[in-house]
């Protein structure tokens, strides 16, 4: 079964990772590719050209990079609403911003014309999203940097996109120690290795610089900080397109004879040190399609252009008898009154169906403009429930609304909430699929349509599911997540907190909501309770201190069990803090739903993007949880996020997600928090929310990872020519000046399918090690990792295996048959711990050049056995003596012993260590460079 932790190959793909795309792949042509313009870019048509060109141009170049076999068909390019109208422009149907395979933005820092693709899974796992930024498309001078856009650029993302490949440099680790007959030397982190160049270092003074060879670091032996590898623009290579894009060379993937695997990339990290080529070969997508006999793309690729158009949205919501039962109908007004005060956006236009055995239209379109008429569809939200339940006559009903305003539904939203099963779903779905519609699914209760998330799946709709507990605000919850797809954030409504608790006769509810400096427009606290008839007793404290009591909420006529206050202009930054008692005669559930808008379009607001690795899973495949923390297009490092997964049947599971880059956390510090989710309480729908949390003191920005290369220069004819150093974001700029700040987010529903009924044995192994470090530590080997647990990333593994070669592909192939370590004394601790642990290599003989591997498994109580950690290399390397300064500093010699040229062919360990420099000879102390302190290289 699907393990990331067990056996399984390395080009596994979850296809459902990708979320929303369109893209289909037809004959070897991509079609239905979207690229959308982000609302907030100013009219440019030029945008559009060079998107055109860009396409096109890397098509053919796909194609020879593929062997004939890929190429793109069929783009569509989504235009702002506000650039105006063309008659080529046709309305979006079911595409939008959200779910584009490219963006076209502006980055949120004034440094940032990288392309990127925002990966979240592992190796073969599709990613989310391409993001250019309009310079990058429309400033020609950055080819000399990154290439060109379409024959390089944009194919290096779309493998990163499409193929789950990752990239084949690395600016963390630019330099690692190889051995080639014998000799051993520092080398560019780099694939293929036959790519050919100088180590340059640049050093400006104005605008005068200077260029000069690197040096070798004293501490690393690698080169020095500030060397660039340089490449020769003219060279044989023909690979690789995930290195540097830009040789005019390059025109391959890395495959199995060409793949550098010693290179310290994440393509060897992630993929198991296979090939790029590789990994696209086990691909659904090139198991689908067989080359194509031309030598160029069999159709030239056509542009559909979409424009955008007004939000339109109808609730078609269920008033069959059932909703009559555990005060559902109730429950409904509660949260879609939220969703018509709060959350719709305004401009945008509402309808409201209601139906049962027949449906009725209780409110027309009607567009937002003020907030009277905010109130008045309220009125006509149902109160009452009766009858049976006919979806498809809900749904044909909400399309009758949209149809008043325009002459079709495209680009239009049904938000269908039901709780029931419905045997005559099947006879509309083709009528669903071919409209142009969008259907957002609320599954309510444990007896809704199990055929309801069809609807979604067909128009690339939301799915939520809410069960009756009604301290889990999962029905508020769901329609306050149905937010604009248009991707003007400035406009959406964020929901900052959702808590709810039973609170007993005369207890207090008290907490504290964090209004941070990126929000404030537009805020509401909401307080609902689900018995009385009267208000709790409310106290609401303001930064500043000034108070708000229950007399100074309202609660409508229409709603007795909700109390709202609307803070007027911006809220005050900083701790709200508040106090609710419960004075009704017996104890009830409470909750407080805060929600609000960017206070500045300068400044974009913190925003979270939940959900899971797939929608439907069957056991005993884990599932992969995953929260995108983000300002602008930047990702949000050192929160706290919690996710709470509540099952149809059970109490709800509160796990922690980490972005740590152990367990399921691919990336360390990328924004994506991520965890293992294995506690399964039967068959059926589960819904997830996400409360993040941070601190003033922990939070800052990071930057984003799966970049096109930035180029340092070429060497052309002999001459050094240097490119502008790549502009880097100031550790000032890049630190989140955001105070504290809370949120929350539903990450939507998913199904879970053949859990047994007699309960669960112990099938997770514990998960794979992805950060194995080592290091030389005098005579001994120092090696460090992050504890993983006894079911994949949770509890304590029971022992681990450590093995040791000086072949990287062995330990990878043959881990058994490698030497053992004596970890006898090793106790694995508790996942997420940070473990260490040393000890002396035996019968290895150390000399300049001497490279070890190492890797680890984990081991639980049931015998389960982990995948192979990834492997870590030490190396022993001796830097040749004329890179080496004049003078050494004392504690340099003092730790010195002799060169390899002072000394026999092989050195025994005890030489290394005890060997010390005698006084008087200065010449031996020049020469005395061989330190334990050897590079690490973490792959």
């Amino acid at each position: 079964y699907v393990l990331c932790c067990n056996k399984i190959t390395f080009y596994l793909v979850l296809d459902d990772v990708l979320k929303g795309s369109m893209v289909q792949l037809k004959n070897g042509g991509y079609e239905d590719i979207v690229i959308a313009i982000n609302p907030e870019l100013p009219e440019d048509h030029n945008i559009i050209r060079n998107i055109k060109d860009m396409v096109k141009e890397a098509s053919t170049y796909l194609f020879n990079a593929t062997k004939q076999r890929f190429f793109f068909k069929a783009v569509k390019i989504i235009i702002p609403q506000h650039w105006l109208p063309k008659s080529e422009y046709l309305s979006v149907k079911t595409e939008s911003y959200d779910k584009a395979d490219v963006i076209v933005a502006n980055p949120y820092l004034k440094y940032g014309d990288d392309p990127y693709t925002l990966q979240y899974g592992g190796c073969g796992e599709k990613g989310r999203y391409i993001h250019f930024t309009p310079d990058f498309l429309l400033n020609d001078t950055l080819y000399n940097i990154y290439g060109s856009r379409g024959t390089k650029v944009f194919v290096h993302e779309w493998a990163h996109l499409r193929w789950g490949v990752f990239d084949e440099y690395n600016n963390d680790a630019p330099f690692y120690v190889s051995v080639n007959s014998g000799k051993a030397s520092v080398e560019a982190t780099r694939c293929s290795a036959d790519i050919t160049g100088k180590y340059i270092v640049q050093s400006c003074t104005g605008n005068n610089c200077m260029t000069r060879e690197c040096d070798y670091d004293q501490q690393t032996k690698l080169y020095e900080a500030g060397c660039k590898f340089v490449p020769e623009k003219t060279q044989n290579a023909p690979a690789s397109i995930m290195y540097m894009q830009s040789l005019p060379s390059v025109v391959e993937f890395c495959d199995q004879s060409t793949h550098n695997e010693k290179a310290t990339n994440l393509q060897n990290k992630m993929c198991n040190y296979h090939s790029t080529w590789e990994v696209i070969m086990n691909s659904t997508d090139f198991s689908n399609t067989s080359p194509i006999n031309s030598a160029s793309p069999p159709f030239e690729t056509s542009f559909s252009l979409l424009q955008t158009k007004d939000r339109a949205v109808c609730l078609v919501l269920d008033v069959s008898g059932s909703m009559a039962g555990y005060n559902r109908i109730k429950h409904l007004y509660q949260a879609a009154e939220i969703f018509l005060l709060q959350i719709i956006e305004m401009g945008s236009w509402v309808g409201i169906v209601t139906f049962e055995s027949t449906a009725q239209i209780t409110s027309n379109l009607r567009q937002i403009v003020s907030e009277n008429v905010r109130q008045d569809l309220i009125k006509y939200l149902p109160k009452s429930a009766g009858g049976g339940t006919n979806i498809c006559a809900g749904v044909r009903k909400g399309f009758e609304v949209i149809k008043q305003k325009y002459s079709n539904l495209d680009g239009s939203e049904i938000v269908l909430l039901t709780d029931g099963e419905d045997s005559g779903m099947s006879i509309c779905l083709k009528e669903v699929e071919d409209s142009g519609s969008i259907i957002h699914t609320i599954a309510l209760g444990p007896s809704a349509a199990p055929e309801l998330e069809q609807f979604s799946d067909m128009t690339g709709g939301l799915k939520f599911y809410a069960t009756d507990t009604v301290d889990s605000n999962g029905l508020q919850d769901a329609f306050s997540g149905i937010s604009s797809g248009s991707g003007n954030i400035s406009e959406q409504s964020i929901q900052l907190e959702s808590t709810a608790q039973s609170v007993a006769v005369k207890q207090w509810m008290n907490g504290t909501v964090t209004v941070d400096s990126t929000v404030g427009k537009d805020t509401f606290f909401v307080v609902t309770w689900d018995r009385s008839t009267s208000p709790p007793d409310i106290l609401l404290r303001d930064p500043k201190g000034k108070e708000y009591r229950t007399s100074n909420f309202t609660v409508s006529d229409l709603n007795l069990r909700t109390a709202r206050l609307n803070i007027a202009g911006t809220a005050e930054v900083g701790d709200w803090l508040y106090w609710i008692q419960n004075n009704h005669t017996v104890s009830q559930v409470i909750s407080m739903i805060v929600t609000s808008r960017p206070a500045s379009l300068a400044v974009p607001p913190v925003t979270v993007k939940a959900h899971m690795n797939k929608d439907t899973n069957n056991f005993p495949n884990p599932m992969v949880i995953y929260a995108e923390v983000s300002q602008g297009f930047l990702p949000v490092l050192g929160a706290t996020v919690m996710a709470t997964v509540e099952p149809q049947t059970g109490s709800a599971v509160e796990l922690r997600l980490l972005d740590d880059g152990s367990g399921a956390d691919i990336t360390k510090n990328d924004g994506i928090y991520s965890k293992y989710f294995t506690t399964f309480k039967g068959n059926g729908r589960y819904n997830l929310k996400v409360h993040i949390q941070g601190r003033n003191q922990t939070v800052r920005l990071g930057r984003r990872q799966s970049r096109a290369l930035y180029v340092p220069g070429y060497i052309e004819n002999g001459e050094i020519k240097i490119n502008a150093p790549r502009p880097e974001v100031s550790d000032d700029e890049i630190q989140a000046k955001l105070g504290s700040f809370n949120r929350v987010a539903t990450g939507g529903s998913f199904v879970v399918k053949n859990v047994p009924s007699g309960g669960i044995i112990d099938v997770f192994p514990p998960c794979k090690i992805t950060d194995l470090e080592a290091q030389f530590e005098e005579d001994k080997i120092h090696l460090s990792w992050t504890a993983p647990g006894n079911d994949l990333d949770e509890g304590q593994a029971d022992r681990y295996i450590i093995k040791m070669s000086e072949s990287l592909l062995d330990l990878r192939n043959t881990f058994e048959d490698a030497t053992s370590v004596n970890t006898s004394s090793l106790i694995p601790k508790p996942a997420g711990t940070k473990e260490s642990f040393q000890f002396k290599p035996e019968n290895v003989t150390i000399e300049n050049g001497t490279i070890i591997y190492f890797a680890i498994r984990a081991i639980d109580n049931a015998s389960l056995t982990s995948e192979v950690s990834n492997v870590v290399q030490a190396a022993l390397f001796v830097p040749p003596k004329e890179s080496l300064p004049d003078t050494l500093p004392t504690e340099v010699i003092t730790k010195s012993v002799p060169t390899q040229e002072s000394l026999p062919d092989t050195i025994p360990t005890e030489v290394i260590t005890n060997s010390v420099p005698k006084q008087g000879s200065f010449l031996l102390r020049f020469l005395l460079m061989l330190s334990m302190t050897v590079s690490m290289f973490q792959y």
